[in-house]
């Protein structure tokens, strides 16, 4: 689409803004650099880019393929770093990428299929000269906190989702669609996870390693986005055990309820069976039967029969079946 920020900063200080083909810094103070904000450049714009910053032809078709997972590479005395951007609609996570080139005065990120934009974040880091003036490292670490905080949001919207389910499941059983519903965040924490497993090891090079652009002071910093990092992956982890302990649950209660049913009619199925036999015995029509003219049979065979469902009932009742 367009260019959507580019400066040159010196001692934390925005001092002029630059062009595509302006020429590199040449300088011996870190705090001298140009930093460049692109959203869905076309080629021609990362061509140019390449030329002026004299990037590497690999990294610039990453940049525009845009469907790399994160990843870290290292051309020459420059970095190449590729980022996975997250956002929430509805159940479905949908990813962007940002892929930053970054040398030793020049920090380049490229924006693709996100909505959120670097350009607060560039206001709180102006608004703080003292991290711009430490240099394109610390603004590398405050690109990639700002995307790991991104996925904060994601996972606390999908944790009150799944502790509703969960509720829901323990008061009623699920539905069709709750349970489709179920299976369709199951299925994008699996996704989330992919992602966020090469972040970790993304990030974990950049506290650990020696790497161009990168000085020891600054370790520290992304130290800190690989905690959180971590608790986001514990917190993706452990919804995944919720979601499979909703259904696992609610499979269970529909079970045990269907047990209670099935106790029930037994019960009353034993029960109904002793008039019902009692009745077909002396419903037969054979000549020679004795008790069909005793004086009282009729209220006997009535006793007899009120007396055993009483007794069935009271046993079927005092064992919880009915």
């Amino acid at each position: 689409m367009s260019v959507v920020a580019a400066y040159r900063y010196r001692k934390g200080v925005r001092i002029e803004p630059v062009s595509l083909d302006t020429p590199p810094v040449h300088a011996s103070d870190p705090s001298d650099f140009i930093w460049i904000g692109l959203v869905e450049p076309s080629e021609d714009m990362l061509r140019q880019l390449q030329t002026s910053f004299d990037l590497h032809p690999l990294s610039i078709e990453d940049a525009l393929q845009a469907h790399e997972l994160p990843k870290l590479d290292i051309y020459g005395n420059q970095l190449f770093v590729t980022m996975r951007t997250a956002r929430l609609e509805k159940d479905e996570i949908i990813y962007g990428e940002t892929s930053i080139f970054a040398g030793r005065h020049h920090i380049i990120s490229v924006r693709h299929g996100s909505n959120r934009s670097y350009t607060n974040l560039r206001t709180t880091l102006e608004a703080s000269p003292d991290l711009l003036t430490l240099g394109i490292d610390y603004v590398l670490h405050a690109i990639v906190d700002y995307i790991v905080d991104g996925y904060v949001p994601i996972v606390s919207a999908i944790e009150d989702d799944v502790l509703e389910m969960e509720r829901q499941a323990l008061d009623n059983f699920l539905s069709r669609d709750e349970i489709r519903r179920l299976f369709d965040l199951r299925r994008e924490l699996i996704k989330f996870h992919r992602v966020l497993d090469p972040t970790f090891d993304l990030v974990r090079k950049l506290a650990n390693i020696d790497l161009p652009c990168i000085d020891k002071e600054a370790r520290p910093y992304f130290s800190n986005v690989l905690d959180h990092i971590n608790r986001i992956e514990s917190k993706v982890h452990s919804l995944q055990e919720i979601l499979k302990s909703v259904f696992e649950t609610s499979m269970l209660l529909e079970q045990k309820q269907q047990s209670v049913i099935t106790r029930q009619l037994a019960s009353w199925a034993a029960i109904l069976a002793v008039p019902t036999a009692i009745a077909g015995i002396y419903g037969m029509n054979f000549k020679n039967m004795p008790e069909l003219e005793t004086q009282y049979g009729y209220y006997v065979v009535i006793f007899i029969i009120v007396t055993s469902c009483s007794f069935l009932f009271w046993r079927f009742k005092r064992a919880g079946w009915i």
